[in-house]
């Protein structure tokens, strides 16, 4: 304190006072015990370096700072508190509240500063805490510098920006995560209660009221565990019974997460093989990224048809099936591994090594103008991919593999980790979009993150830590206990990697489980919905508008209208002649708009008629993801043509070129016959044409059920919707044919 303290200002103090410890820290679990060591290291430091106490709300930090100073050899000085939410923008209370006053911090001297709740102080104040805190000087009303001589404690809910340089940051654990320790708790308290009423002995805690106490999360931490123990004891103070029955303990009901199956608790050794860096290292850097180089050459150099082109089959035949028949498995999985970002990655080093420096991930809304870009995107790539017939060019999906790839190597050099997988990457957003049907998860217990990580490693990245590896932290820059969804997670297990907590986890659960009523998707992402849906009518166009080339040429001709002005030049004959992939560029531009644009005007025509039959429904968008299973179920019958009949051709495919025989001289008859003896299988049309049923019947199974779980909860609309999910459904599979 200051050396001589007026009467007055000893009044000021004592309203301020932190006095006395109200509890130690009670439990025997490991986080109990890092939590005491953690207090007796603060206490023991000779420095006084300012301490960081965080932690959820109802932990009682304050009295973990009054255990590091009265256990530290300050103890005989005062500790004061102040509430940070209550000071002012200038910091009056603690630089002075007038220009004829003592300063707080004078009159305190070499006393202990307790700041809580210092995450509500004002924006303005906090530079000068910061100073105050790291530097141990503040500057007061007449702009002198002084000197703090005492220790600075300070208690947040949240992480503080700016002040990662506190030497001792305390992260305390929530109850749900020490839940080892509740009986010991509720022992302790009890006992303390009990004396406090006059109650002794103090009663007894059955086995079996921890037990059920245990299934509880104390969203309130230990202040709702006090209280629940007060309201107890009082409701028992009459007959005070030797053991306290369980209905006297009330507790809201756990909201648990339902149906969830943990693959690492159940195989811990998978835990250990999914997250070597190694592992993920050899299979990107070691194989995709050469693998995908070499497809490459093989597209531009060798055949250009598909019936002669292997890489052509891969990619047609193979890749789009697997992967849409991998989203309701693995979600995103696809994004981890994948060769675009790869090369992007690989490009963001080397160009590092040269001295150049991406920018900082962009933090704010990104996806309000990404989204839209992304979903324009795919629609430009289907576009491209009917009226350039991708699907029988070779070099042409090479180059559309190049360009997404250029996309992933400039977002790469632009910023830093992978901005473009997030949230520009066409093929990036459809599979962010069908994770949310997957089974599986990958999720962190949000009590351990916030009571144990101090690092956020597996967020922004840092060295090895406990038994957590050095990491460059979450490529896609989510932290894993934000994750609400599986559309920002890509499964590369980069925060398990990183964690020394074994905080993150991969568990199974129901489909669909993203998709709830009060979910908040990004604005745009409904869009690529009605762009996946479009790709679907321009691949089938033929059904849908194959009349109109001719109605529009017969048109001309009733007219009177020459045939090169009108029909003739824009190449609009008959039926059966026109191709959206040969002929003038412009009408089969318009065309492949028309059909990629139907299920939009559709949803616009529904949407306005709904409004005027159904009045007063909200987020009308959410028929489209209920319709996603459906969508999924039709894009998978699509890719199930291609891929039943020519997925197992691959072999004779890739070496059809060798049989030319312009490649073989004299004697090489025998190599011949063994290449075209290679094994080639095809699916039966009519296999093919159940297989496509029985995956627009899933996805309409799907649809059905999410149709009542997202939207209207009365019966009209339900059946309404039901009937317009067949019909959807009824004309998906129309528009694939008979297989």
């Amino acid at each position: 304190m200051d050396a001589n303290p007026t009467a007055a200002d000893l009044r000021r103090l004592a309203p301020l006072l932190l006095g006395r410890v109200r509890r130690g820290i009670v439990g025997s679990s490991r986080y109990a015990l890092k939590l005491r060591d953690a207090i007796r290291l603060a206490a023991a430091d000779p420095s006084g370096a300012p301490v960081l106490i965080s932690g959820e709300p109802g932990l009682e930090k304050d009295n973990i700072a009054a255990l590091i100073h009265y256990g530290s050899a300050a103890r005989k000085q005062l500790l004061v508190r102040l509430n940070g939410a209550l000071l002012r923008p200038d910091g009056a209370e603690l630089f002075a509240p007038g220009p004829d006053c003592k300063a707080l911090l004078e009159i305190l001297g070499a006393g202990a500063l307790l700041i809580d709740q210092v995450d509500l102080v004002d924006p303005v104040l906090l530079p000068r805490l910061r100073e105050l805190a790291l530097e141990r000087r503040w500057q007061g009303p007449d702009g002198l510098e002084h000197d703090f001589r005492g220790r600075i404690y300070l208690t947040s809910e949240t992480h503080l920006d700016g002040f990662e340089a506190i030497d001792r940051p305390i992260r305390v654990p929530p109850l749900r995560v020490r839940r080892q320790d509740l009986g010991e708790w509720l022992r302790y308290g009890v006992r303390q209660k009990a004396r406090s009423l006059g109650w002794s002995p103090p009663p007894q805690v059955s086995a079996a009221l921890v037990k059920r106490l245990q299934t509880y999360d104390f969203p309130g931490n230990i202040r709702e565990l006090s209280q629940l123990i007060d309201r107890a004891l009082r409701q028992c103070a009459v007959s005070r019974p030797p053991v306290l029955p369980e209905d006297v303990f009330w507790t809201e009901r756990r909201q648990q997460v339902r149906a969830r199956f943990e693959l690492w608790r159940w195989k811990p050794q998978l835990r250990n093989l999914m997250r070597s860096p190694r592992l993920w290292n050899t299979l990107l850097f070691g194989v995709v990224s050469w693998v995908f180089v070499l497809v490459n050459l093989w597209l531009w150099l060798g055949p250009q048809d598909r019936a002669h082109n292997g890489g052509l089959n891969l990619f047609w035949a193979w890749w789009w099936p697997l992967i849409l028949l991998t989203y309701p498995l693995v979600g995103r999985l696809w994004c981890s591994f994948c060769p675009f970002m790869v090369w992007g990655e690989i490009v963001q080093r080397l160009a590092r090594l040269l001295g150049w420096q991406p920018q900082r991930w962009p933090r704010g809304d990104s996806d309000r103008w990404a989204a839209p870009l992304l979903a324009a995107g795919f629609a430009a790539i289907l576009l491209w991919e009917a009226v350039g017939n991708l699907e029988n060019t070779a070099w042409l999906s090479s180059c559309l593999l190049l360009l997404i790839t250029a996309g992933a190597v400039v977002g790469s050099l632009a910023f830093e980790k992978r901005f473009w997988c997030r949230y520009l990457c066409p093929v990036g957003g459809m599979n962010g979009l069908f994770a949310k049907l997957a089974i599986s998860e990958l999720r962190a217990q949000i009590g351990t993150c916030s009571g144990s990580c101090t690092s956020f490693a597996c967020f922004k990245g840092g060295p090895a830590e406990g038994e957590g590896y050095a990491t460059a932290g979450c490529p896609v820059g989510t932290h894993p206990a934000h994750l609400t969804d599986n559309r920002n997670c890509v499964l590369c297990l980069t925060c398990a990697q990183a964690c020394p907590h074994r905080s993150v986890t991969v568990r199974l659960r129901p489909p669909a489980a993203d998709l709830q009523r009060s979910m908040d998707p990004p604005a745009g992402e409904a869009g690529l919905i009605l762009v996946l849906a479009g790709g679907l009518c321009l691949h089938h166009w033929e059904r849908l508008l194959g009349w109109l080339p001719g109605k529009v040429a017969a048109l001309a001709s009733g007219h009177g209208w020459p045939a090169t002005t009108l029909a003739g030049g824009l190449g609009l004959q008959a039926q059966e002649a026109f191709s959206l992939s040969e002929g003038p560029l412009l009408p089969r531009l318009a065309i492949g708009c028309l059909a990629l644009a139907l299920p939009a005007g559709l949803w616009l025509v529904a949407r306005n008629a709904a409004a005027r039959l159904l009045p007063g429904r909200e987020r009308p968008w959410l028929l489209l993801y209920a319709l996603l299973p459906l969508l999924w179920g039709l894009m998978l019958a699509h890719h199930l043509a291609l891929g039943m009949a020519e997925a197992g051709r691959v072999l004779p495919v890739s070496a059809a070129p060798l049989l030319a025989e312009s490649r073989f001289g004299e004697g090489a008859g025998s190599l011949a016959v063994v290449l075209a003896g290679l094994p080639a299988w095809a699916a039966d049309p009519h296999v093919i044409g159940f297989c496509q049923t029985l995956a627009v019947g899933l996805g309409l199974i799907g649809s059905v059920v999410l149709l009542r779980r997202l939207l209207l909860p009365d019966r009209l609309g339900w059946l309404l919707q039901a009937g317009t999910t067949l019909i959807v459904a009824a004309a998906g599979r129309w528009l694939m044919g008979a297989g």
